[in-house]
């Protein structure tokens, strides 16, 4: 299905109240209104990317796999011995033991996420993974955009059946049949994700690919044959997979999860992404980047591993032991020294402190730019505050300390709601393209674009943002 033909006659201010009433409300951001249906700042038009940048994130994609294969692998020789211990210590640090089990059992030892969306901060010269989510939100909103914007006659990264087809292809690859039966199950915690992820359902039920549900934990029923899926009507269907839509972290809150995980170590169902607190760890950057793993790395990635590490910015975990005094953080210097201790990153005025504190993962500070710290947008004595205060933290929740890459200035249209007008907004923009991964395959869905104004240090969906999917042209970024 192809887009309609752009009408030249339509204005910029019409092509945005256009996409203002094609696009359901609430689907993202909570409940919109009459007078805003949509909770954030609409563009007349995608947001243009250039080939170039483009085959830089379609080359990204096999890079990320094979990146989250061999972080598996490493995490599985640390923990049988053959790979450095710490590795398995650093990823297993904070949690408790119920969720290091569920995680190294031997039937999901090969499971990886079968969605990948990393954080793309566009720089001056190239771009920078600020982070990787393999839970993420807006699969569905970003369909729903490039359905609006394919009636105004955009063509899109993906084109209209980039997402529904993408995850439609990741969950029969896990479920291993070509019409899978998957329930989506959202907790509370992330109950803004419902819309979007019932929107997705809807259009890949439209399509016939597979049968896919959107429910609550509780509607899940449980069988030592099976796992079921009560719909509202109260029939039940027999699920060959569970899409988990919520944080590890959220785990034992979830009504019935010791029943869910009983179905999928016996095979009764199929788990994705799969319960590996691991694979959800920030500090796999400061893995990747720890000297003393580069040969490891290397020989399991191969030439994707140069290609990582110009892409995943620095990091250090931000451990409170002590180091004998004739050590030093590796790579890590304060004023032109090397640090061996972290006091040394205090007195750092804010033109030398180019970092993020960030919690590492298995938190619910750890999604959302939630517990972030820009290190210098802060007064001495708040950044003093933020350091120490992830230091106290490490033994319940590990917290990292990553270089902060500025993203490039660039200038997108938008349709102002008080002016009734179309506006120029200066800004900064992430580009969030979304991965699906089926076997030893991975294709790329669809990318969003969220532009924040130049003047803000962290970049993610908010109501004075602009976000859109995005398209490609030669004049693009």
């Amino acid at each position: 299905m192809g887009c309609v033909a752009l009408d030249p006659t339509m204005t910029a201010r019409d092509r945005a109240l256009f996409l203002n009433d094609a696009m359901p409300a609430g689907l993202f951001g909570g409940v919109g209104v009459d007078a805003e249906r949509v909770a954030w700042r609409l563009s007349p038009e995608p947001f243009a990317i250039s080939p170039q940048t483009l085959a830089a994130i379609q080359r990204l994609g096999p890079d990320l796999l094979r990146f989250y294969r061999a972080l598996a692998s490493l995490y599985q020789r640390s923990v049988r011995g053959t790979a450095p211990a710490f590795i398995a210590e650093y990823l297993d640090h904070g949690k408790p033991e119920a969720i290091i089990k569920l995680g190294r059992q031997n039937r999901l030892r090969g499971d990886i996420p079968s969605v990948i969306r990393p954080d793309l901060i566009l720089t001056e010269s190239g771009f920078i993974a600020s982070e990787l989510d393999n839970v993420p939100g807006g699969m569905g909103f970003v369909g729903a955009m490039a359905q609006a914007y394919c009636e105004l006659g955009y063509d899109t990264v993906g084109d209209l059946d980039g997402m529904p087809a993408g995850l439609a292809a990741a969950l029969r690859a896990a479920s291993g049949k070509e019409q899978p039966i998957t329930a989506a199950v959202v907790s509370v915690e992330s109950g803004d994700y419902r819309a979007e992820l019932e929107w997705l359902a809807a259009a890949m039920n439209r399509r016939a690919l597979g049968e896919t549900y959107v429910c609550k934990p509780e509607d899940i029923v449980f069988t030592e044959e099976a796992l079921f899926v009560r719909l509202p009507g109260g029939e039940e269907k027999k699920l060959d997979v569970l899409y988990r839509n919520f944080e590890l972290f959220d785990l034992l809150n979830i009504a019935k999860h010791d029943l869910v995980l009983y179905a999928a170590r016996h095979n009764r169902v199929k788990i994705t992404p799969p319960p590996k607190a691991h694979l959800e760890e920030k500090l796999a950057f400061a893995l990747l980047h720890h000297p003393l793993l580069a040969k490891t790395w290397k020989s399991e990635l191969g030439e994707a591993f140069g290609r990582l590490l110009t892409i995943f910015p620095q990091t250090w975990v931000l451990d409170p032991r002590p180091l004998p005094p004739q050590a030093a953080i590796l790579g890590l210097t304060a004023g032109g020294e090397p640090v061996h201790d972290w006091a040394q990153l205090i007195p750092l005025g804010k033109s030398e402190r180019d970092f993020v504190v960030k919690p590492s993962g298995f938190s619910e500070l750890a999604w959302g730019s939630r517990g972030v710290k820009v290190a210098n947008d802060l007064t001495k004595e708040e950044w003093q505050r933020a350091l120490e205060s992830a230091l106290a933290g490490y033994d319940t929740t590990p917290y990292v300390l990553q270089r902060f890459h500025k993203g490039k200035r660039v200038k997108v249209a938008y349709f102002d709601r008080k002016s009734d007008d179309v506006r120029q907004l200066d800004g900064r923009v992430r580009l969030c393209p979304y991965y699906f991964v089926s076997g030893d395959d991975i294709g790329l869905g669809g990318i969003l674009a969220t532009i924040a104004a130049a003047d803000k240090r962290l970049i993610h969906g908010m109501s004075d943002a602009i976000m859109s999917p995005c398209t490609v042209r030669e004049d693009g970024y």
